[in-house]
């Protein structure tokens, strides 16, 4: 026998995740992920990989050997474990108390061992015979989101989305077909937007979500289709602002389609006036979303929870759980008021949803998303509010928010170190005081410590000024973790304000490393036993 030969065949390179030997095949790779996961984190050493972009590129491209689809696999125990540890050792690690730089939350273990049981069954919820269970759970899960918010029980609807900008884009659908069948009385699903389409206009706070004016892109209205609203020295939607632009565009020929108020501004965690929003829109009979992407979580906490007060009175909201809730991506809610709002996405496919299959007793979940085939994301969700109950997630809400209260005092105190603004959800926005160099040294200061791989701090604008921002996610984080996490900027910050000074005057020598600089992280060994040697 001639020609090339292929290696013996490995049973766990072609088995099944699901069925009567799906667990059996699924152990000994989850042991290999396991251990992986337990390698790269020892070889990363910290909250992300030292080195620059161009270093982890180099990393990550040796890891696949040369070649992600050779004419011969490795093997499913080889490529797992090499990609797995590599995928490890060069990520940003959430649960790494010095990563704090966005709205990327450490999942909780329960969370993803209800991953793993969803990504092994894959059941897809566009129709019934594809996830029978699946089908049933996720609408008790939008209930029971649907319940938090404060939205009657028997006539509110919703569904799991990917996200809040998915969530948002749903808002913002609904409200414009709402206001072209008002306008028109026809479907904007049925016969598009027609001349009222140029007229149609969205209203949000000037710190709103960037998806909003993406999302109005995407809806065919343009971006300058969002008539921004200024905001309170709180970043907070100006109500009287938000009547003057309503009545200004309105006497200028607009249609007003709906007003998106945010509770939870990424960078200040700022929830809009809720109820005096509700009350003009509702004046205005203009839809009312709210983007509680972030700041829905704060349901959760009895000391937080009145802060979105008045979301109730919203004809949809978006809430994110894989922000302050603690899941694997993707953990999104979409929810209204009136289920019947959904209607615009209905549709009748014969091979998913037949009406006699309805009739019959079958549900469909299809005309709830904007998706079709679409992952039981619902279930991790269903386990952890079950394994924690509200109590418990509002505990771990509560820790972080102590945790931000403690790092803006420490700031505050600080010679070094400006606040922004007192936080009100986990959120703390501040910046090294170096002067008129400072938006250089504070951009500067952060790159330094993603080099170095020490921390993942975030950055932002105010004005025309850079400044910092703690994200604070990790419930078992401690103050003295935060301490130490703005020492590391403190430090770098000095560094870069003298190499700053020193390039300026010229007298930096070549190759000089700058004063105080921050320590480069050592690289640890592979293995925990070499590090022991």
């Amino acid at each position: 026998m001639t020609g090339q030969q292929h290696p013996p065949s490995d049973p766990l390179d072609t088995a099944l995740a699901g069925g009567a030997d799906g667990p059996s095949a699924l152990g000994p790779l989850v042991d290999i992920a396991l251990d992986a996961l337990r390698l790269g984190t020892h070889r990363r050493g910290g909250p992300l990989p030292a080195g620059t972009p161009a270093e982890v590129a180099r990393a990550v491209a040796a890891a696949t050997g040369g070649a992600l689809l050779p004419d011969l696999g490795t093997g499913a125990r080889s490529a797992l474990a090499a990609l797995a540890t590599e995928l490890t050792a060069g990520t940003a690690d959430p649960a790494d108390p010095h990563c704090a730089g966005h709205l990327h939350c450490p999942p909780l273990a329960v969370a993803v061992a209800a991953e793993v049981v969803a990504a092994a069954l894959n059941p897809s919820l566009d129709s019934w015979d594809q996830g029978p269970s699946a089908t049933e759970l996720e609408p008790l899960v939008v209930a029971t989101l649907a319940e938090l918010v404060g939205y009657r029980a028997d006539s509110s609807g919703g569904v799991v989305t990917t996200g809040g900008t998915e969530s948002n884009l749903m808002g913002l659908l609904l409200a414009r077909d709402a206001a072209v069948l008002t306008t028109t009385g026809s479907t904007a699903a049925t016969v598009g937007l027609g001349a009222v389409g140029s007229r149609l206009r969205y209203f949000c706070s000037e710190v709103a979500h960037f998806s909003v004016r993406r999302n109005a892109a995407l809806l065919g209205l343009g971006e300058e289709a969002v008539v921004p609203v200024p905001v309170d020295r709180a970043y907070r939607m100006d109500p009287a602002a938000l009547a003057d632009r309503l009545a200004g565009t309105v006497s200028a020929g607009g249609v007003p389609a709906a007003v998106v108020a945010t509770a939870g501004t990424t960078d200040f965690g700022s929830v809009d006036p809720l109820p005096a929003i509700a009350a003009i829109t509702a004046r205005h009979r203009t839809w009312l979303h709210v983007d509680a992407a972030y700041g829905g979580g704060a349901l959760f906490s009895d000391r937080l929870a009145g802060l979105l007060h008045g979301l109730s009175g919203a004809d949809s909201v978006a809430l994110d759980l894989h922000k302050l809730g603690w899941q694997p991506v993707a953990a999104g809610a979409f929810l209204t008021a009136d289920a019947a709002a959904l209607a615009p996405l209905s549709q009748r496919v014969a091979y998913l949803n037949p009406a006699d299959d309805e009739t019959a007793g079958y549900p469909s979940l299809l005309g709830h998303s904007l998706r079709t085939t679409r992952r039981v994301d619902a279930f991790k969700l269903a386990v952890t509010f079950r394994a924690l109950g509200r109590q418990g997630l509002g505990a771990l809400v509560d820790a972080c928010h102590d945790l931000a209260r403690h790092a803006a005092a420490r700031i505050a105190a600080s010679p070094h170190l400006e606040l922004a603004a007192d936080p009100v959800l986990t959120t703390v926005v501040f910046r090294y005081r170096a002067g008129a160099r400072g938006n250089r040294v504070n951009a500067a200061l952060r790159r330094r410590l993603l080099a170095d791989g020490s921390a993942v701090v975030g950055r932002t604008e105010v004005g025309d000024a850079v400044w910092l921002k703690l994200t604070l996610l990790n419930p078992h984080a401690t103050s003295a973790d935060v301490d130490a996490l703005l020492d590391l900027v403190i430090r770098a910050g000095a560094a870069e304000q003298q190499a700053a000074a020193e390039q300026q005057t010229g007298t930096r020598r070549a190759g000089a490393a700058a004063p105080n600089a921050v320590a480069p992280r050592a690289r640890t060994s592979d293995t925990p036993e070499e590090a022991s040697r």
